[in-house]
This record gives C-alpha cells, sequence and structure tokens, in this order.
C-alpha cells in the first residue's frame, strides 16, 4: 500500500461519517398547521389523496354564529394578537354548556388552538391541541389526514422519534399517495433510532419518487442515504451518491469524498482525478487537502506538478509554513531532478526542524549538486544535533563527500563508522575498497612521474 493509501484508508470511513448529516429539516409550514390560518373548514393533507376503499364521511355542519367566533380568533392570530386569539376561544369552550358545540366546530376551535400553541413554541400544547382534533368524530377525512401528519412533524420536533413514526405510520395507513416529503421524514426518524435499515429504504424511495417525476432529490437527501450507505460499508453505493451530489450539487466537499471513495476501491487514477478536478476549480482551501493533492500526484509518479501544488499553497498561505511542508516539497523537487530548487526547500524545512535528520537528507541533496563542502558541513551539523533516523547513511553520505574533497583519512573514519551498522556495511566495505584502490593507482602514477 503506497504512502497516501496508507495515509487515507485508515481514515476514510470515520472521515466521511464524522460529516454533518442534514436530513429533512422539521420545520413545519402554516400549510401544515391545517386550517387555522388557511381558511377556516378547509384542510390540505400533504398533497396525499384518502384511500379510495374509505367512505366519506357525514361531517356536522359548521354553524354560522361559531364560524363568527372562529373567525374572530382567525383574525386575531392573524395580526399576532394571540392572547386575543386565546381568549375567544377559551370563551367558545367555556359556553359549552349553554350551546353545544359539535364535533367538526369543535376541531376548529382545538386545530386554532393548536397553531397558537405552535406560534408560542409549546410544543406539548400544540400536539395536545392537535391530539384533540383527532378525536373528534366525523370530521373531514382530509383535515384528520392533514393533522395526523402534523402531529407526527411535533413528535419529531420534540426528537421523540418512536412515537412519530407511530404517527406517520398512521397516517400512511389513510392515504394512497404519499409524497416524498413523508418518506424523507420516515428517513429520519429510523436514522435517529439507528435503524439504518429502515432509513435507507425510506431515503431511497424519495430520492427515486423524485427520480421518475423528472426532479432533482434534495441535497439534504442524498447527503443522508451516502451517510448511510457508508455506515454499512457499501462503498460502491455510496460513490454512486456522492458522484449525484457532484452532478447537482457541484461543492469541494463533495469532490474530496469522492477522491475518499475512489481510495477505497484503489482507483487510484480516478482518486487524483477527483482531487484534481476540485483542484483546478479553486475548491481547495486547507493545509492537508494540498498536502493530499501532492502525495497523490507522487504516488502518480508525477513529481513536477505535485510540486508545483505545494509551491502554490505556501505561496498562498494554505499550506502551513513548517518543516514537514518544505520537506515534502523539497522531496517532489528531488524526485522531479529540480536539484537546485529541492536545496532551498530543504534548507528551509532543516531550519524549522527540531533534531538533525533533515540536516543529514539535505547533505545528500548537497552531494547530488556536487556541493560537497556544504554537504560534509550540513551532516556533520545534522549529525551533532541528534536525532538523525539513518545515521549510518548519512555517515556514508558524509565519506563519498571527503573522498570527493580528497579527506581520505576523514572519508575512511566516515566509512569505519557507517560499517558498524549492518545496514550500511556492505557498501561502507566496497566504498572501502574502491578508495584503497583509487589511492593505490594514485601512488602508482606518482611513483611512475
Amino acid at each position: 500500500m503506497n504512502f497516501t493509501k496508507r495515509a487515507m484508508h485508515v481514515g476514510v470511513r470515520s472521515f466521511l461519517l464524522a460529516l454533518p448529516v442534514v436530513a429533512a429539516q422539521l420545520v413545519i409550514s402554516q400549510t401544515a398547521l391545517g386550517p387555522a390560518l388557511s381558511g377556516i373548514a378547509s384542510a390540505q393533507a400533504q398533497d396525499a389523496q384518502p384511500k379510495q376503499e374509505q367512505e366519506t364521511r357525514r361531517t356536522p355542519a359548521l354553524r354560522n354564529k361559531v364560524y363568527e367566533k372562529l373567525a374572530e380568533a382567525q383574525e386575531a392570530a392573524e395580526a399576532k394578537d394571540l392572547a386575543t386569539a386565546a381568549r375567544v376561544l377559551d370563551d367558545m369552550l367555556a359556553g359549552r354548556r349553554d350551546n353545544e358545540l359539535n364535533s367538526y366546530e369543535l376541531a376548529n376551535v382545538y386545530n386554532l388552538y393548536a397553531f397558537i400553541h405552535y406560534s408560542n413554541e409549546d410544543y406539548a400544547s400544540a400536539l395536545q391541541a392537535y391530539e384533540n382534533v383527532i378525536k373528534q368524530p366525523d370530521i373531514p377525512l382530509a383535515m384528520e389526514i392533514n393533522t395526523r401528519f402534523t402531529v407526527a412533524q411535533l413528535y419529531f420536533v420534540q426528537e421523540r422519534w418512536a412515537d412519530g413514526i407511530g404517527a406517520m405510520e398512521k397516517w400512511f395507513a389513510m392515504t394512497d399517495t404519499p409524497n416524498a416529503s413523508a418518506y424523507v421524514l420516515m428517513a429520519q426518524g429510523y436514522y435517529q433510532l439507528k435503524d439504518y435499515d429502515k432509513a435507507l429504504t425510506n431515503i431511497n424511495i424519495a430520492i427515486d419518487d423524485y427520480d421518475e417525476k423528472g426532479k432533482i432529490p434534495k441535497e439534504q437527501w442524498y447527503n443522508l442515504a451516502r451517510f448511510l450507505y457508508a455506515e454499512k460499508n457499501m462503498i460502491d453505493e455510496a460513490t454512486a451518491t456522492l458522484q449525484n451530489l457532484i452532478t447537482f450539487y457541484p461543492k469541494k466537499q463533495y469532490w474530496v469524498q469522492l477522491s475518499f471513495m475512489y481510495s477505497e476501491q484503489n482507483k487510484e487514477a480516478m482518486q487524483l482525478g477527483a482531487m484534481e478536478t476540485a483542484y483546478v476549480q479553486d475548491m481547495l482551501e486547507k493545509d492537508g487537502e494540498y498536502r493530499n493533492m501532492a502525495s497523490l500526484l507522487l504516488n502518480a509518479e508525477v513529481p513536477y506538478k505535485a510540486a508545483q501544488v505545494l509551491q502554490r499553497g505556501l505561496k498562498e498561505e494554505i499550506v502551513q509554513d513548517n518543516s514537514k511542508n518544505w520537506e515534502l516539497l523539497a522531496g517532489a523537487l528531488r524526485q522531479a531532478q529540480e536539484v537546485d530548487d529541492a536545496i532551498p526547500a530543504m534548507e528551509k524545512a532543516a531550519s524549522l526542524s527540531d533534531d538533525g535528520d533533515l540536516y543529514a537528507r539535505l547533505g545528500n541533496i548537497y552531494l547530488d549538486a556536487d556541493q560537497n563542502e556544504k554537504a560534509i558541513e550540513s551532516i556533520n551539523k545534522g549529525l551533532s544535533r541528534g536525532g538523525v533516523k539513518r545515521a549510518d547513511n548519512a555517515r556514508l553520505v558524509l565519506g563519498m563527500a571527503y573522498f570527493n574533497t580528497k579527506q581520505y583519512e576523514k572519508a575512511k573514519e566516515a566509512f569505519r563508522a557507517a560499517g558498524r551498522d549492518e545496514r550500511s556495511k556492505k557498501y561502507a566495505d566496497q566504498w572501502m575498497k574502491y578508495m584503497n584502490s583509487e589511492l593505490e593507482r594514485q601512488r602508482s602514477l606518482a611513483a611512475e612521474g
């Protein structure tokens, strides 16, 4: 597994699951509140139609004097004078002994009460008022359907997820044409209860409903589906959902997530393609995103482009000015054979480091650039500082630099020190033999001269 795969593989699932899932917001509209402010004695049932087999109900008449009182209360409510509206309704209920209200009239009274309580953010009282609406016999079927939907929403607002699901199931039983929003509401409830199978079933019904109608499913719906697929480790499906999000709601976060998903599928070329698409659209705006982009390019053996990404990030102060990032840039430039540019990058990295390891590695780059004196100075500085991870390698390079500057005794000392580590013994011995052979050759030439 390459560097980027190691860095990303462990974190991809937690990264996706940590993202906030914005499902259907539980905001009840005035239409959803029933007829309270949309005309007394009228009701809409969330675009749903009653089941055809249910008989039409014979609803009691709304008497004129009752209608006038309800209209008075509604007018006050529309003017946001909720206290007056409530007082009118209180008077209507207080006088019931002398002037009994029929079930439909009571339903309208409780419906308007519910609106008042909801407007005061007293959701428990609003819920009770709506329950009282449902309890009334022979109210219009559409009114009951609409009210049951609103009851379910109020349960969800109060985070009573199981009660909300139960209320929604009763609503589903009464309608032939539930709309997509109803399934989203069910998905949200099951998601909160961590019943991800049922949540996924319901959110997919909502998405399919919109697809069949040629409508674009809402971003929040795709996000909930994507989360659920990732939670169930259904990588292919999560990837397809991200592709839909990118098609309809192109945002940086989705390109980055898609890149991670391709990583999970070992599709490295597509992983790089997704990340690069975000990059060229100037969507990357974090240090880690630029470093990931550079690492992907390095793994794809495009080091010069990786260096360009890091240079841009450093210039725009997106990539942090620290030792690790300058080291990454130096490595990219060195792989791209841009040694002259790699040197100042590694110098910067070494100067910001707390130990000597990068000075030792800087010495290696100096050697590649035939700057032997600087190589000697840098490696010795690193060794004296300490913390050099492969001191044996550093001493091999040091011996080469001493040899190139004809400091043969110091070169021998460096090679002997390197050879004490079994990992470098073979190469140290080879260099000692080569150096001794070269010295012997030089002596022979001098004798002949």
